[in-house]
Parts: structure tokens; C-alpha cells; sequence
């Protein structure tokens, strides 16, 4: 049983000793839809798989629905693993679980409650032992007995409480609200430092680690000195697993899964779309203008542009890269390229991690209904497996709409001036009936939207001050029910460690004018909010940054 092997709240080498092998009990995974938490779910249901434990899966898209799923299967489960999910909440005080209840919890999300650090026996993070948590020191927060008596005698004596403990205690409270809202870690990295540790690490999971660590870039979510670190620390495992000698006996069938290590253009899945369509389209995506590319466009000839990447001359693909990074170097873009891995199995599967990104986001967030809510999720999670070529394709196929939704949408707004200064941030809302304002319903989508939005109005703009602002986004999410989904994303600069105070905002914006507002996302710069509501809350959250 885990309940064994509890340990302190806060163990550094906690992954070392999870024991697996004597885990009889059913577990319930609880695994919140993103990428990153569908990598590390399959790591994780290979392990289970490996020492013959037995698991109920349950896909929870935000707190509403994990409060209903812990309600439904409290009865007939103690062990429960919470993946991107629920660190950043006090666990104990919303689900109120029984004594012998225990909860797992893998989250990338930041900042983490702070009474989940410290529990001493019921919560236990799944971290890394590097992981700069960044809390208060228990003797901080957390008062004995004797202290409170104290002072409940110094009040009882008509003394007001000690100046210094209430300047301390609000010190310790401006400095919790102050933690970063960033997320440090990926949840797939994590789990695949446990396979490691447990000597059961198999390809599969490693790749599964590597999109998680993609996941995670792609979206902002991790800095890109972090990025690059995790990928020197993967390159590592890859050529562990990857490596063989070429003579006949080490040689692998070509049916084998191989990962290798290259560099990449930082041009979106433009080996999976015909070039014309992605150097066109996506250059807009990060700014730029079409001029900037069309030297490389039409020096092919016409007949193999409109070809798919994998269709066109050999001698074209290998030189492409340099073409396109020859013409950018003369109007002053530079770093196009970025560390990357790809995956090959038989003579014509190559995927780029950030192809597989892209797929599995969009198939989650399907706007096409298929059967039950968690249909999308399932086909999400198949298509991370090799023998779902099939759903790897549609997803690829879905990604292709969104993404061109992207561009045409980042064009519309920045042509139609749809972006605008309200002091402290730059706000941009889309109408009902825009096109393709339905996939932006949905969070991942919306967030993709803001960031590539940003980027492009950052370099289309002339205003210094508002290169340096941060961007809310506002999208319709029910015409019936009358709501919006709004994100805050941070500033489009070159720190290091980019901040999202959106969450705590939102938070005060929406009590201070009773908005009807729901923070039900694991993410808590994601709101929902009713339209009617939108003035008074936007005013209140000027006034709130000013």
C-alpha cells in the first residue's frame, strides 16, 4: 500500500521510493486535458502496467469537474493521482476527504497551495528534487498552539497583538499572492524521471517526456533557457536508446521507432503542410512580412511548391532550411532555428515533436461532437501511440485548420487595428461571427491566439510603451448562455522568467464588482465571464493594474 510509505510531506527523493509492486488497491487517475498531462498519463499507465495495477482513468477539464469525479468514486477508491491538477488549490479543504484517503499529486501549475507542501499525511507532490518551490518556511505560516494562546491572553488582557506578528503576517501573505504564476516543470518529464529511477524507461516513454517538453515551450509555459536545459538532459536518454552501431547484427528493422536530435525552423509544421501553404501563412503568425519570405517561395519552381514536404525533389528538401534562413538573415530575423526532435517508424512516418503537439491539442479541443464529452480526450490520448497512425492524421488534419484560423484571424485584428491600449495591458475581443471564432472557445486555442497575436503586434507596432504590455484576450464561449472565455498572457519580452499575475487579477477585478465570473480552469489566468458583465470588469481591472 502508498499508505506505507508515507513519508514527509515534502520529500526531495519522494520519486525513489513510490513502490509500485506493492500496490494492491485500485487507483483513480484524475488527468486534466492538455498535452502534457496525456504525456505523462501514458508513462504512467505503462508503469502501472508494468508491476499489474489496476487504475480507473478520468479525464477532468477543471475543478468543477474534479470536485464531481472525487464525489462519484471517493467510496470505492482511497489512492488518488492528480495530473496538472490540483497543486495550486488546498486539496484538503474543497474535497474533504476521509482520513485514509491519499492523494498523488503531479502538477506543473504554479504557484503550489502552500498547505499542500506541508501536509503531513495525505498529500504527497510528485516533484523534481531541483524544483524551487518557493514557499514561505513553515514556521512562517503556521502557528502552535502556544502563540495563539498568547495572544488570545493579550487580547483578553485589552492588548492589541504585537505590531511585528501582524507586519510579519502580512509580509508572509503578500509574498505567497507575489509567487509566480509560471509553470517550471513538465508533468511528462517528471513521470519519466520515475521510469528512469525504476530502470523500466523504454522509448515510448521517452518520446512521450520529449512532446510533454514540447507542449510546454510551444505554449509559453516554460522559459527558453528551460527549454533548452530539458533538451540537453533528453538528448542524453535518446542516445541511449537510440544509439547502434551499423554493422548487420546492432542494425534496427525500419519498422523500429527511432528518435534523433536535429535542428528545426521555427516555422509550424511546415513539413507536414505543402511549403507555399506554411511559409505564406505562418510567417504572419510571428509578425513578419510576406516579402521577407517570398525570395525562397518562388526560387522553387511552381510545381513543387504546391507539392507536399515529403513529395517534393530531395535535393530541394535538404536545402530548404538554408534558403529560407539565407532570406531572413537579409532583413535582420535571426535564431529561426530551435532545438527539436523527431520520431521515425517504417519508410514514410516523420513527425516533428511540435507536429504531434499541435495534433493531439487540436484533437482535444475538437469542436466536431462525436458521442460523449470525453470522446476527444480518448482519441487525444490514441493518437500519442504509434498503432493510431489513423488518429495521428486527423488530428494533423484538424491542426492544419487551426492553425490557418490562427493566422487569418492574427491578420484580421492587426489590420483591423482589433488591438488596443487600456493603460496597463492591451485588450483585443473577437465578435460573434468572426470565422472560426468557435475553436477559439476553447482554452488551448484561445491561449495559441494570444500568444501569436502578441508576438505580431509587438512587431508591427510603433509604440515602445505598448511593445512592453501584456495582452487579455476575449472570446464568445456560449451565444445561449451569453459568456465569454477571457486569458491574460505576460508581456511579449526578453526575460527570462515572464510573469502572469492574470490569475490573482481576475480574482480581485471580479469580487470588487460582483461580475459574474466562473475560475474553473486549472490555469488560472482562463476565465469565464458573462458579456454583460465584461464593462465593469474590464474597468475594474484597469483600475486594479494601474
Amino acid at each position: 500500500m502508498w499508505a506505507a510509505f508515507l513519508g514527509p510531506v515534502f520529500a526531495p527523493d519522494f520519486l525513489c521510493r513510490i513502490p509500485f509492486r506493492v500496490l494492491r488497491a485500485r487507483v483513480l487517475l484524475l488527468v486534466a486535458s492538455d498535452v502534457d498531462a496525456l504525456c505523462a498519463c501514458k508513462i504512467l499507465q505503462a508503469l502501472f502496467q508494468c508491476d499489474h495495477v489496476q487504475y480507473t482513468l478520468v479525464p477532468v477539464s477543471g475543478w468543477q469537474e474534479l470536485e464531481t469525479a472525487f464525489l462519484e468514486h471517493k467510496d470505492q477508491f482511497k489512492y488518488f493521482v492528480f495530473i496538472n491538477c490540483g497543486a495550486n488549490v488546498d486539496l484538503l479543504e474543497i474535497l474533504q476527504p476521509e482520513e485514509d484517503t491519499y492523494f498523488f499529486v503531479c502538477d506543473s501549475h504554479r504557484p503550489i497551495n502552500i498547505v499542500n507542501v506541508y501536509n503531513e499525511t495525505q498529500i504527497k507532490l510528485l516533484v523534481k528534487q531541483d524544483d524551487d518551490l518557493d514557499v514561505p518556511a513553515y514556521d512562517d505560516i503556521f502557528r502552535d498552539e502556544e502563540d495563539e494562546e498568547e495572544d488570545s491572553e493579550n487580547e483578553s488582557d485589552g492588548s492589541e497583538p504585537s505590531d511585528k506578528r501582524r507586519r510579519f503576517e502580512e509580509e508572509v501573505i503578500e509574498r505567497t499572492m507575489k509567487r509566480r504564476q509560471r509553470r517550471e516543470w513538465e508533468s511528462a518529464m517528471v513521470m519519466f524521471d520515475l521510469a528512469w529511477i525504476m530502470s523500466k524507461d523504454l522509448n515510448d516513454m521517452l518520446w512521450w517526456a520529449i512532446v510533454g517538453l514540447t507542449d510546454q515551450w510551444v505554449q509559453d509555459k516554460i522559459t527558453q533557457m528551460k527549454y533548452v536545459t530539458d533538451i540537453g538532459i533528453l538528448q542524453r536518454h535518446v542516445s541511449r536508446h537510440n544509439h547502434r552501431n551499423e554493422d548487420e547484427e546492432n542494425s534496427l528493422s525500419i519498422d523500429c521507432m527511432r528518435i534523433a536530435f536535429e535542428y528545426e525552423l521555427c516555422l509550424l509544421n511546415y513539413q507536414i503542410l505543402m511549403p507555399y501553404e506554411s511559409k505564406v501563412e505562418y510567417l504572419f503568425l510571428w509578425g513578419f512580412y510576406l516579402l521577407v519570405i517570398f525570395p525562397s517561395v518562388f526560387s522553387l519552381p511552381l510545381k513543387q511548391v504546391k507539392q507536399k514536404f515529403n513529395s517534393m525533389d530531395i535535393s530541394l528538401k535538404e536545402n530548404l532550411r538554408e534558403m529560407i534562413e539565407e532570406s531572413a538573415n537579409k532583413f535582420g530575423m535571426r535564431d529561426l532555428r530551435v532545438q527539436t526532435f523527431s520520431i521515425h517508424f517504417g519508410f514514410k512516418n516523420k513527425f516533428l515533436a511540435s507536429d504531434i503537439v499541435y495534433a493531439t491539442a487540436s484533437l482535444m479541443e475538437s469542436i466536431e461532437k462525436e458521442g460523449p464529452e470525453t470522446t476527444n480526450f480518448i482519441k487525444a490520448l490514441d493518437s500519442l501511440s504509434r498503432g493510431n497512425l489513423d488518429k495521428l492524421h486527423q488530428g494533423l488534419d484538424l491542426a492544419k485548420k487551426q492553425l490557418r484560423a490562427i493566422q487569418q484571424t492574427v491578420a484580421s485584428c492587426i489590420c483591423t487595428n482589433l488591438v488596443i491600449s487600456q493603460g496597463p495591458f492591451l485588450y483585443c475581443s473577437l465578435m460573434e461571427g468572426t470565422p472560426d471564432v468557435k475553436l477559439f472557445s476553447k482554452p488551448v486555442s484561445l491561449c495559441l491566439l494570444s500568444k501569436y497575436l502578441l508576438k505580431s503586434f509587438v512587431c508591427s507596432t510603433k509604440n515602445k510603451r505598448c511593445k512592453l504590455l501584456p495582452l487579455v484576450m476575449a472570446a464568445p464561449m456560449d451565444v445561449e448562455q451569453g459568456t465569454v472565455i477571457m486569458v491574460g498572457i505576460p508581456p511579449e519580452t526578453e526575460s527570462s522568467d515572464k510573469k502572469n499575475f492574470f490569475g490573482r487579477a481576475f480574482e480581485k477585478a471580479a469580487d470588487s464588482t460582483n461580475s459574474r465570473t466562473l475560475h474553473n480552469h486549472f490555469d488560472m489566468s482562463i476565465i469565464e465571464l458573462k458579456t454583460e458583465d465584461r464593462s465593469k470588469f474590464l474597468d475594474a481591472l484597469i483600475s486594479l493594474l494601474s
